[in-house]
Formats: C-alpha cells, structure tokens, sequence
C-alpha cells in the first residue's frame, strides 16, 4: 500500500455569490482554475441570519457540469426549469447533472427569510467529460436519513459516505464518473488509513477544528492535495472535521464562464446563445414552501 503525501495546502479566501451571501472558497483560487475534475467548492457560512436578512441564489442557468449541494444546518428550497421542486434540510444532499442546460434557483426556506437562523452548508463542482457534457439533465436528492454511515471499530471517526466507499459502506448516489465525496468527523487519538484508487485526484477540506491529512496539519478553511497513491491516513489531532473528495480527472481542455463550463470557447458562446434565447427554458413559479 502506497500511501498518499499532501503537495500543496491551499487556505480558503471568502467572496459573495448568489443574491450575496459570503462563501468561504478554497477553489478556484488565484492561480488555480481547477483541480480536474473539481472546478468549485463553497462553504456557505456557518452564519447566522437575523429576521429578514437570509439570501440566496435566485434564478441562474448551469450546463457541462454537476453541482453537488449538502447541507449541514438550515435549510434551502429550489425549483428549476424543468419543473423540479423540493426542500433540503439539515444533512440532505441534492447532486444535480445540470449537463444540456438547465435554470435553477436555490433560496432559503419562508421560515428561515422570515425568522431568521444559522445555515451552514456546501456547494462542489463537479466537471463532466465531453461525451457528456449535453447529457439530459438529472437530480438525486437523498434525505440526510438515506445516505449510508460507518465508523472505525474505536468509534474515533465517522464517515457519511455521500460519493464512493469507505469502512465497507457504499453510497447511495450514483455518479457519471468516479467520484468519492466524504464527510469525516474525526475525534481526537482517530486514526484511520482508506484505500483509493490511484488514478483518483484526492482533495481534503478540514471546516472544523483541525485533523492531520497524511503528514501535514491542515486548519480550518484549508484545503490539502494530495498526490500519488492508493491510499489516504486521516489523523484527529484536538479534533476536526473534512470533506474528503476524490475523482478520476478528465485531461480535456476547460472553457468556463460563469454558470457554464464547456470544452472549447465556441461550446461556450454557444450555451450563452442557447441561454439567451430561451431553449434552457424557465422557471415556472409557484407557492413558496414551506
């Protein structure tokens, strides 16, 4: 078993997306467009709202990619122009292959804008390959009840396995390309080596507390690559939690702008045109829920 050394660390700078709330951003970062196949990825908060106050992401087109939602605490209503609706709370995910086009819209919750509280949660991009990159578009949205757990027999680190494997645990989710998408809580003295396939890119974010990745201590608000090998050490140090994402890369040129990302800038005027002209379709209104 060949394990895997952290190469670079990258420390997170925070900026406002959507209606403008503040994200806190490891990637893209200056420098650094993306780390095939991950082009983005948003810690939202943790914030805590007053009455009044809590803002989204309102009506916005995607296309050549997917985004993956999860959220820790609070809670978002989305709808899209495919006539998909629904409601994510604390610890659901929503992985949506935006591929042809599609124009969504991801707020907060009625009972959330109204009274305000905390919402912590993450936003990751996920690059499709070309082949796929019109492929139809698709949700899945598994309730925080239905994604798969498992634990170290010490019961020093948890694991909510979202994308791929772990601890004999496999996700519910189904991705286009290999993906892994974990979220570790480690404890203090927690120990634990995972196998991974080597042609995988791996990336770790601690967002709490603090956990040793290979060799390195890696912080809150930072973001470890790793490079070759076919295995991952996780350590808790005084205790931490971190996304642990994997990912075969794709090794094609990226073109992107904004909500698009395509292969070539031709590709790319054309979903703007496509966009422009309606074929993305809109978003049909209805009641809020609730």
């Amino acid at each position: 078993m060949s394990l895997r050394d952290v190469t670079r660390i990258i420390t997170a700078h925070r900026q406002l997306e959507g209606g403008g709330f503040v994200v806190r951003r490891p990637l893209p970062t200056a420098g650094l467009d993306h780390l095939d196949p991950f082009l983005l990825i948003d810690e939202l908060g943790p914030v805590t709202y007053a009455p009044g106050q809590a803002i989204g992401a309102p009506d916005h087109p995607h296309r050549g990619f997917e985004t993956v939602s999860y959220i820790l605490e609070g809670a978002v209503e989305h709808e899209d122009s495919a006539g998909h609706r629904g409601r994510l709370g604390p610890g659901d995910v929503q992985w949506m292959t935006a591929g042809a086009g599609i124009v969504h819209s991801e707020m907060p919750t009625a009972e959330l804008r109204e009274r305000g509280g905390r919402v912590h949660g993450f936003q990751i991009w996920v690059n499709l390959p070309a082949r796929l990159k019109l492929t139809r578009p698709r949700y899945q949205d598994v309730p925080a009840a239905g994604l798969p757990t498992a634990a170290t027999d010490d019961g020093l680190a948890r694991v909510t396995i979202i994308a791929g494997e772990a601890l004999g645990a496999r996700a519910v989710i189904e991705t286009h390309t290999p993906i892994v998408f974990q979220d570790w809580t480690l404890a203090s003295g927690a120990d634990v080596t995972l196998p991974i396939d080597r042609a995988q890119r791996v990336l770790a974010y601690v967002f709490e507390g603090a956990a040793r990745v290979a060799t390195r201590d890696v912080a809150a608000g930072q973001l470890a690559v790793l490079g070759d090998g076919d295995a991952v050490r996780l350590e808790g140090t005084t205790g931490g939690r971190l996304l642990l994402l994997g990912g075969v890369p794709h090794g094609e040129p990226v073109a992107r702008y904004g909500p698009f990302v395509m292969n070539t800038e031709q590709e790319l005027m054309q979903a703007f045109r496509d966009y422009q002209t309606g074929r993305m379709g809109e978003i049909t209104r209805t009641a809020r829920l609730s």
